[in-house]
């Protein structure tokens, strides 16, 4: 059963069983809102990008995966490519992580969309993310990705060490960049 979150909630990302989850994908979906114009509407290119940004214990950035580096170092989270337009259903973009064999030194993971192309949320309907159980494609939580404006931005979900298992939680955060390297600021604030 998913759970539908809303900003600021949390998951835990433990099996109902009690056991832990070994790899998990968390999914970002989005369709380009049709530009109407004096001969019909036609639908506009948005490049919106996933990244996933990976910190340790003290809150310092140690890895990257994103459009231009599709693998963490260690080679847990894994980016299965650029979507440039959101056309398809589902998920345009993915990012896969290996909970079991990621680095223990890997404490944190924030994960951003940001608009490439640099179109603002105005022009984008139907955005989501959702945290997908690898094992069997379950979906585990999902969430709107609501607050349409003249941002090109936000941070989404993060997903973290509690114990001995992985917490999710909604963010929500609006922000503004075309790449994670101008996101790093709004993603700072909350971890």
């Amino acid at each position: 059963m998913s759970v539908s979150l809303a900003k600021g909630q949390r998951v835990s990302l433990a099996k109902s069983s009690g056991q832990s989850l070994s790899k998990v994908r968390m999914g970002l979906g989005w369709d380009a809102k049709k530009k109407k114009g004096l001969f019909g509407s036609k639908t506009q290119e948005i490049d919106l990008d996933a990244t996933c940004l990976i910190f340790d214990a003290r809150n310092e950035l140690v890895d990257v995966v994103w459009f231009q580096q599709l693998q963490s170092k260690d080679k847990s989270i894994v980016h299965t490519g650029d979507n440039r337009t959101g056309e398809g259903d589902g998920d345009d973009e993915s990012i896969i992580v290996d909970l079991v064999n990621i680095s223990a030194n890997a404490h944190t993971l924030v994960f951003v969309v940001n608009s490439f192309t640099g179109q603002d949320f105005s022009q984008i309907e139907n955005a989501l993310c959702r945290l997908v159980d690898s094992t069997d494609e379950r979906e585990l939580a999902r969430y709107e990705l609501t607050g349409s404006g003249t941002h090109n931005a936000q941070v989404m979900a993060k997903v973290y060490r509690e114990g001995n298992g992985w917490v999710m939680q909604a963010i929500g955060q609006i922000a503004n960049g075309r790449t994670f390297h101008d996101l790093l600021p709004a993603v700072a604030a909350v971890l």
